[in-house]
């Protein structure tokens, strides 16, 4: 590989791995996975910061790597089992606050992938917000991704982290 593009390869990686920025939102660490090569959904995970001064609300999510794409958490039933759940009316973003979306609570779903998500490659997504509008992010694949040291649970999407 030629000097030049050795330059412009690191320059489209510094590039890509910058956060999302727009209307004061801002998204961080943004990353997907799945179960394996072979399944049919995944999920995406980040941090979203709102530094816009107003209150916000996460209400949809697009891509088109997927047939359909939705918001989900995970909520204990009346029998103490965890179970994922689609969150029609978003996720609030405070002002001045953030929202974890991560393994076992908030997340990104992905429902009939279109082809297997592979390590390292790139995902669209579009994170609408009501007041922010739509906020485009790029999400890398990471398949190896463990998720955070105290978490706990045995749920195939993650962990759960209890309040």
């Amino acid at each position: 590989m030629s000097f030049k593009s050795t330059i412009i390869a690191a320059s489209a990686a510094a590039f890509l791995a910058l956060p999302a920025f727009a209307a004061g939102i801002e998204v961080h660490d943004a990353y997907a996975r799945s179960a394996s090569e072979m399944a049919v959904t995944g999920g995406a995970f980040m941090v979203i910061q709102n530094q816009g001064g107003e209150a916000d609300r996460l209400i949809g999510a697009s891509s088109d790597a997927a047939e359909k794409v939705e918001l989900h958490t995970h909520k204990e039933d009346a029998n103490g089992v965890m179970r994922m759940i689609h969150v029609e009316e978003g996720f609030d973003l405070p002002a001045d606050g953030e929202i974890v979306m991560e393994r076992g609570g908030h997340h990104v779903m992905f429902m009939g992938l279109k082809q297997p998500m592979k390590q390292g490659d790139m995902i669209d997504l579009i994170l609408t917000f009501e007041k922010a509008g739509d906020v485009a992010v790029q999400v890398e694949v990471d398949l190896e991704r463990m998720p955070q040291a105290g978490a706990h649970g045995s749920m195939n999407h993650g962990t759960m982290k209890k309040n």
